[in-house]
């Protein structure tokens, strides 16, 4: 069941109006599994709730039907490709964050090996130590 703070949820009907289509075609569009919206219960037969991202990806399906003139197949494989490469760009930003926290303890590693080995040098030495 959707959570508050999830943003707004619509019933059927309402989701049909702001998107623009019969209540049918909300439901087709489930069977084909081009949108999933949530459940306000268990049940399958629980009334669906519907959130402004499902809406917009049913304006994206008539975009592409009408104004495009792709097929219902073509509108599966084309949202598929876009869920995809929306998917595959969370994971690069997740390992690039991954990455700079790594480049970041490396740093701070290397600065403590650095000034270790400074203050081991000026020990033996007896003077202050460099600055880089």
């Amino acid at each position: 069941m959707p959570e508050k703070g999830d943003g707004a949820w619509y019933i059927i009907s309402v989701a049909a109006q702001r998107a623009q289509v019969h209540e049918q075609t909300l439901r087709h569009y489930e069977r084909l599994g081009l949108i999933e919206p949530a459940r306000k219960g268990s049940s399958p037969h629980s009334p669906r709730l519907y959130s402004d991202r499902d809406i917009e990806r049913v304006m994206q399906i008539r975009r592409l039907m009408h104004d495009l003139g792709v097929n219902l197949a073509g509108v599966e494989a084309i949202l598929h490709m876009k869920d995809r490469m929306e998917q595959m760009q969370m994971e690069v930003e997740e390992e690039m964050e991954k990455m700079r926290n790594q480049h970041a303890l490396e740093m701070r590693r290397l600065k403590d090996i650095i000034e270790r080995l400074q203050r081991g040098a000026n020990a033996g030495s007896g003077s202050e130590p460099s600055q880089f």
